[in-house]
C-alpha cells in the first residue's frame, strides 16, 4: 500500500513486525524487560552510556571537565549496548526511568544522585564545577537558550531525517523532504549565529557547542547518516568551521571514543575507567 493510501485506523496498535532496523528495541510501553543491576566503580561519577550523540555529549564534556583540572570530574564509563536491550534492565530504568542512554549516577554526594537526559547531566556537571557555562546572567542566559534549542531541534534531525533518510524500511518522499528541509533550515540558523560569533554562545566555548557539535558537527563532518552531500552540508561554512575547530579539541577526541564499540579499532573504548585507558593499545 502506498504513503497515499494509508488511512490510520479508529485506534493505534502495535504492529512489532513494522518497525523497522530498530523493530526489536521499540515499543510503546515504558519499564524493564528484564533483572540487571548496574554495574558501579571506583569513580565519583558512574556513566551508563553508549556514544551516539547524546551519549558522546556527556563523555566530551567529562574529558573537557579533566582537562580543566577538576578531578572530581573522574568516571567510570560502563557500555549500554541498546542494540541488546541493555537499557531496558531493571537497573538502568532505576536510573532513567525513560530507557534512554546517558544516564549518570553521582555518587560523590550522599545519598547518591541520578542524572537523567543529556541536557540536564551537562548542565548538571557544569553547575557542579562551575565550568563550561557563563556565570554573568546574560551570558548564561544566552548559552541555555542554545541548550534547549539543539534539545528540542535534533529530534526533527534524527528521529526525523535520520530515521526516514537511513534507517526506515522503504524511502518515503514525504518525511524525507520534509525533514531534510528542517534539518537545513537548522543548519542555516546555526550558520547565521556563527558567522557572528566563534562560538555558538558567544566568544566562549560552552556546554551550548558541547550538545549542538555531538549532532550537528558530526553531520557537517560527514559523520551522521552519510546525508552530507545530499543536504549540502559543505554549504554552511561557518558550522563547519566551527565543527572542525571543536573535532580538533583533545578532549573531543577522547569523548568520542568512550562507549563506543563500532568503527577502527584506534576509534573504540568501549568502557573507561581512568585516563590510562586511553593509553591500551
Amino acid at each position: 500500500m502506498s504513503d497515499s493510501a494509508y488511512i490510520p485506523p479508529k485506534v493505534w496498535t502495535w504492529d512489532k513486525e513494522n518497525g523497522g532496523q530498530f523493530a526489536n528495541i521499540n515499543r510503546p510501553i515504558a519499564g524493564p524487560t528484564h533483572d540487571k543491576d548496574l554495574p558501579v566503580g571506583a569513580q565519583p561519577l558512574q556513566l551508563y552510556s553508549l556514544a551516539t550523540p547524546n551519549g558522546v555529549k556527556v563523555t566530551v564534556m567529562l574529558e573537557e571537565l579533566l582537562a580543566l583540572g577538576h578531578t572530581g570530574a573522574e568516571y567510570d564509563a560502563w557500555l549500554i549496548d541498546i542494540g541488546k536491550g541493555d537499557q531496558f534492565g531493571s537497573g538502568f530504568v532505576e536510573v532513567n526511568p525513560n530507557s534512554k542512554i546517558p544516564a549518570m549516577m553521582d555518587h560523590s554526594v550522599t545519598p547518591p544522585q541520578r542524572i537523567f537526559e543529556s541536557g540536564a547531566i551537562l548542565l548538571y556537571l557544569a553547575e557542579k564545577f562551575g565550568a563550561l557555562i557563563p556565570k554573568d546572567h546574560a551570558g548564561r542566559t544566552e548559552c541555555l537558550s542554545w541548550l534547549f534549542w539543539q534539545m528540542g531541534s535534533a529530534p526533527y534531525l534524527g528521529g526525523g531525517f535520520g530515521h526516514f533518510y537511513a534507517y526506515a524500511p522503504s524511502k518515503m518522499e514525504y518525511p524525507i523532504n520534509r525533514f531534510a528541509m528542517e534539518t537545513k533550515r537548522q543548519l542555516d540558523v546555526l550558520d547565521r549565529q556563527l558567522g557572528q560569533h566563534r562560538f555558538i554562545a558567544g566568544d566562549s566555548y560552552t556546554i551550548a557547542d558541547i550538545a549542538i557539535w555531538a549532532w550537528y558537527g558530526n553531520l557537517v563532518l560527514g559523520r551522521q547518516y552519510g546525508a552530507g552531500e545530499f543536504l549540502d552540508v559543505a554549504s554552511y561554512t561557518h558550522v563547519l568551521a566551527w565543527a572542525t575547530a571543536i573535532d580538533a579539541r583533545p578532549a573531543v577526541i577522547r569523548g568520542r571514543k568512550v562507549n563506543r564499540n563500532w568503527g577502527e579499532p584506534h576509534e573504540q573504548l568501549p568502557e573507561r575507567h581512568s585516563a590510562a585507558d586511553f593509553d591500551q593499545p
